[in-house]
């Protein structure tokens, strides 16, 4: 049958007059038998009811489970990955009992809704084919799964192609344990762990052409969590696991009724081809693992170990992650080897702790009660936790094991110290990479180029916790190793992640330094290691008055200006801005300041000036400018500011609590019918659009403004805005600027023509004469 798709026809040639029925309770209960009776695998019974309810052929995966005297482990198929031997089931599944599993590469994007924790599960001491992903509430979980398929149809959709000829390659799947950390009780699911894609995509023919991945998101959510909110979730107890079943069921049956109808004709209406193409899709569900003599593993880390060695050999050889995606798998995984080594040079205790504060298990504000001290308690801030992660990742033993597993890994030979920064990179700036989004790019090619990674930085030191980073500087001028190599990498990480210190290329050296110049080129380590000299006291000072300087949460004007941001000028702010100041070793305060006492911003070519004053050949005169927290003309001290236009109309408060964003102004549709008989005259008629036609066109705007205002929290998962939807926007904007242009042709054209009134009664008058 030929199916409309958008102004394409498609031609869809695999479809049935009957969609597969729901597994009877006799084929449900077929496959626990054969999974209990395998001896070879192990799964709590919770996990195989849900690969059955899944299944679209029980008896045939009964079949596959069946053990034999030669076959203890049935004919499931046997795939060896470094360490293990996985077993798994080749069927078809449900497409609406899946669910979108986290990958390598979500743990280097800028996401709004964090991943769960991730913990490997294990049977009587034996590895068990089945993770536990740890939510903080059943809320998380539905967030989750939303933008998962939200990014997902955001970057990439093979919606077409399914329509046409459905799903024809296996998805990697396996069981999950998904626990919640409010006392919801667990349930257990199937999550897609490589071919999130085409299960996206699987959503996206259901939902139909043209529909937003937004939309597409909610419908999945939707059918895969019913309509439960999470106080009810969590008042259900043991039943919730039973609840979703049915609910899915329900859905299923909806979708079956609406699928009979389409299809009773006899040309089949499109409806049903979408629905077909999408109900079901073939999988390779991971059931069983076997671990190898001499593995490094345990038998938690085992399953998950295993299938990330998969998905990374698809993903080189087929379709390669990026750079960020690449390293965080790397240094991740070579760091849990190590701590299986179980190395007497240092506590695997204590490794346990770096490695759950490098994945985000341990939170931030943990930090003052993990990383405890002679010297004290550090602050739980998302900069001491990258000088602890720094430090504790570059001990010279602990340094070269994990280069040691990184270049096991990645299949290569060597590995430079600069290498390893590059691992680093997305790893530290997991707590404010949402933040600052829009210099993350610069900030990991900085890393690649050294980072803070100097050549102290990678001996052995122990950080000093402190709350002011410039009373480091007195003992790092008398020769404190802890302190210099604590300014280093707090410094350091500061000025990278506010592109203050990039991997500055040839091109900089011509620039002006308010456009990123700089004054020589050098590697990042090494302005780093030159900052930090013992001798270099305006170093040491550049870099605390940086570190105190640094906030998570935003990005300063240094770096950014608010023009690139929002479209509007940095003065219409209401948030106070920050800034970092040049250093002058002479003031009290050792800020910079111009004549008239103004403070002054530093730039790249300030920092890489001072980590070698003597390599500066011309100095650059500093360019002068207005404190950044100076009022402006368009902000007020009561808190109330003005929109572009500065209108008295347009003169608001900004309530409290209140964001920037949420406070821009919000225009009325169309007007509402005039009452009365008398019908209006077409000039009256025109009035009323001409006033409906601005002030949508001024929403048009707002809407545009607060779209803006939200890039730097959307995150890099997912673009602003489809490319689909600002194609269809400017062809609009395109014929709405045509016709308005037209019209201002035609009514300046009648301004300049004279009045006919005019010309007659000036014959009369002079008849009349």
């Amino acid at each position: 049958m030929d199916v409309p798709w958008g102004e394409e026809t498609v031609q869809v040639t695999n479809i049935v007059r009957q969609l597969p029925q729901e597994p009877t309770t006799e084929q449900l209960n077929n496959v626990l038998t054969a999974a209990r009776n395998n001896t070879g695998i192990h799964l709590p019974e919770p996990a195989w009811t849900a690969i059955a309810h899944a299944t679209l052929h029980p008896d045939a995966l009964a079949l596959q489970l069946r053990s034999t005297p030669n076959n203890p482990t049935g004919v499931l198929m046997p795939e060896n990955v470094e360490g293990a031997t996985l077993r798994s089931a080749v069927t078809r599944v449900l497409m609406s009992e899946l669910f979108p599993g986290i990958q390598p590469r979500t743990g280097m994007s800028v996401t709004e809704v964090p991943d769960p924790q991730v913990q490997g599960l294990a049977h009587e001491g034996e590895p068990s084919a089945i993770v536990e992903y740890r939510y903080e509430h059943f809320d998380h979980f539905r967030q989750h799964v939303w933008q998962t398929i939200n990014a997902t149809l955001s970057i990439n959709t093979y919606a077409e192609s399914i329509l046409t000829r459905s799903v024809t390659r296996n998805l990697i799947v396996h069981p999950v344990s998904i626990t919640f950390e409010d006392g919801t009780a667990p349930i257990e699911v199937l999550v897609v762990r490589d071919g999130i894609t085409r299960l996206a995509s699987t959503w996206s023919v259901l939902a139909g052409h043209g529909e937003e991945p937004s939309t597409v998101a909610t419908l999945a959510t939707d059918a895969l969590l019913g309509n439960i909110s999470a106080a009810s979730a969590r008042e259900s107890g043991p039943d919730l696991r039973k609840q979703l079943i049915q609910s899915r069921v329900a859905w299923r049956a909806n979708l079956r009724e609406e699928f009979d109808e389409e299809i009773k004709g006899e040309v089949p209406g499109p409806r049903a081809a979408q629905i077909f193409q999408s109900y079901a899709v073939p999988a390779q569900i991971a059931v069983g693992i076997e671990g190898h003599a001499g593995r490094l593993l345990s038998p938690e880390d085992l399953f998950d170990d295993a299938i990330r060695s998969v998905l990374a050999s698809i993903h080189v050889e087929f379709k390669q992650w990026d750079a960020a995606a690449q390293n965080v798998e790397v240094i991740t995984r070579a760091l849990k080897r190590v701590i299986q080594i179980g190395d007497p040079r240092w506590s695997t205790s204590d490794l346990q702790d770096v490695y759950g504060l490098a994945v985000g298990r341990i939170p931030v504000s943990d930090l003052p009660e993990v990383f405890v001290s002679s010297t004290g308690r550090p602050p739980g801030t998302a900069l001491w936790r990258a000088v602890y992660l720094v430090s504790a990742l570059t001990k010279p033993d602990l340094l070269e094991a994990l280069k040691d597993q990184a270049k096991a890994i990645k299949g290569g030979k060597r590995m430079s110290v600069k290498t390893f920064a590059g691992l680093l990179g997305p790893m530290i700036d997991l707590p404010w990479r949402s933040r600052k989004s829009l210099v993350t790019k610069q900030a990991r090619n900085a890393w690649t180029n050294g980072g803070v990674l100097a050549g102290a930085v990678t001996g052995d030191w122990d950080p000093v916790p402190t709350d002011d980073f410039t009373t480091l500087v007195e003992p790092a001028l008398r020769g404190n190793v802890d302190a210099r190599c604590t300014l280093a990498v707090a410094g350091g990480v500061a000025l990278i992640a506010d592109k203050l210190l990039t991997r500055n290329v040839g091109s900089s050296l011509d620039a002006p330094k308010e456009k990123g110049g700089v004054p020589f080129r050098a590697d990042t380590s090494v302005i780093v290691e030159g900052l930090s000299r013992q001798d270099n006291e305006l170093g040491l000072w550049t870099l605390a008055m940086a570190a105190n300087t640094f906030r998570a949460d935003d990005l300063p004007l240094n770096s950014v200006v608010k023009q690139s941001l929002t479209g509007k000028d940095a003065s219409e702010s209401v948030e106070k801005p920050y800034a970092y100041f040049q250093v002058d070793l002479a003031a009290q305060d050792k800020i910079a300041r111009t004549a008239d006492g103004v403070p002054v911003l530093l730039y790249e070519w300030d920092v890489v000036a001072a980590s070698h004053p003597d390599r500066v050949k011309k100095p650059v005169a500093p360019v002068q400018h207005p404190a950044p927290d100076a009022p402006s003309p368009s902000a007020r001290e009561d808190g109330s500011f003005t929109d572009q236009g500065g209108t008295p109309e347009q003169e608001r408060k900004l309530p409290e609590g209140e964001s920037p964003e949420a406070a821009l102004p919000v225009f009325g549709g169309l007007p509402a019918p005039r009452e009365g008989t008398a019908p209006l005259l077409p000039s009256q008629r025109a009035a009323e659009h001409r006033k409906s036609l601005r002030l949508h066109v001024l929403g048009a705007r707002d809407s545009m403004d607060r779209l803006l205002a939200l890039e730097p929290e959307v995150g890099e998962h997912t673009p602003l805005a489809p490319l689909s939807l600002l194609d269809e926007l400017h062809k609009l904007l395109l014929s709405i600027q045509t016709d308005a242009e037209n019209l201002r042709r035609r009514t300046s054209a009648d301004d300049l023509d004279e009045d006919p009134y005019d010309v007659e009664d000036e014959e009369d008058a002079s008849a009349g004469d």
